[in-house]
């Protein structure tokens, strides 16, 4: 006989254990059912007003979705963590890369995925921006979509409710197609 190996009467013995526990915490759980959470998970979403490429973004570091220049609005992904009511001085960090010229490999006159394309491509890589600020939240009624909008300048806007660009309610209603302008302002 392995002297390791627990006895039966000492498995079964665990067993209940663990079930009756499993029991007590499902019963105490389902005792809270009708209370509504303080916290949920919004899918997130976005707006690329510019002429550059997000090749990446993230909000409180949920994953965001990359946009071609004056993209986005088609896509969500899974998740960031928000408060279900709104309240004032409600901040996200955002995150995000961008590529100011997204378009610059139809001009390079290296055989596509060559060596030496693939070389070029790692080199452009070198200039990608990376950014990272917290952005105060626009006032809610109920959460929804956590929406970011890149703005020229580096901008960032950021929206959580059950609204989307174009509606009356959308508190950012910015065209989509976005001029840099020649100066940006210094904060």
């Amino acid at each position: 006989m392995n002297k390791y190996k627990p006895t039966t009467s000492k498995r079964w013995l665990t067993y209940f254990r663990v079930t009756t526990w499993t029991v007590a915490l499902s019963l105490s759980l389902t005792a809270c059912a009708d209370k509504v959470p303080d916290y949920l998970g919004a899918p997130i979403g976005g707006y690329n007003h510019t002429s550059a490429a997000i090749n990446r973004f993230s909000v409180n570091r949920g994953g965001g979705s990359n946009f071609g220049p004056y993209g986005g609005g088609n896509s969500q992904t899974c998740c960031v963590t928000m408060p279900v009511k709104w309240r004032p001085g409600l901040k996200v960090k955002v995150k995000w890369e961008k590529d100011p010229d997204p378009f610059a490999y139809a001009d390079w006159p290296e055989k596509r995925f060559s060596k030496e394309w693939t070389e070029r491509s790692k080199e452009h890589k070198t200039h990608y921006i990376r950014n990272e600020v917290a952005v105060e939240v626009a006032p809610y009624e109920k959460l929804g979509i956590v929406n970011v909008h890149f703005l020229p300048c580096d901008q960032v806007k950021v929206s959580a409710g059950a609204t989307y660009l174009g509606r009356p309610d959308h508190p950012y209603n910015y065209p989509i197609h976005m001029e840099e302008p020649k100066t940006c302002p210094t904060l």
